[in-house]
């Protein structure tokens, strides 16, 4: 037995046009867009009367995909809750990318908001956190010549 990779990130989201555009503008491409329900489903995730839209998104060169997913029923009744990056649980995707600034101005004029600043981390990486629709914070890091 052995692992091979992360094959995706799954994300549940309400606003999907929202949070699939916030994923386009980052350099994420669609790789599929369908309508999930049935048994099967309901079995695997175990949620009854599922009907749920799956956005899988992918990176130019490959490698992992993320997932967005709305589901339509059964819905969540809290909603979206804001939360801090200590907030325990999984919390961030991180992103290699280049010319951070330039990421981050374009994200930022399409809604996402810096979290704190971008930092460089001992001559190695510039850093930074971005909260997009929903909630979803990405770290994104620029790895320096």
């Amino acid at each position: 037995m052995k692992i091979h990779r992360i094959d995706h990130v799954g994300i549940i989201v309400n606003d999907l046009p929202a949070t699939k555009a916030f994923f386009l503008d980052l350099g994420l491409e669609v790789l599929g867009e369908t309508e999930v329900n049935g048994e099967w489903v309901e079995r695997i995730i175990g949620l009854n009367g599922v009907k749920e839209t799956v956005v899988m998104l992918g990176m130019p060169e490959g490698q992992a995909t993320v997932e967005l997913v709305k589901f339509h029923t059964p819905t969540d009744e809290k909603g979206i809750q804001q939360s801090s990056a200590n907030t325990l649980g999984i919390r961030h995707i991180a992103f290699a990318v280049e010319d951070i600034e330039a990421v981050v101005a374009k994200l930022k004029k399409n809604g996402a908001e810096l979290v704190g600043e971008i930092q460089n981390y001992n001559n190695a990486y510039k850093l930074c956190y971005v909260r997009g629709p929903e909630g979803i914070i990405l770290e994104l890091a620029e790895q320096l010549k």
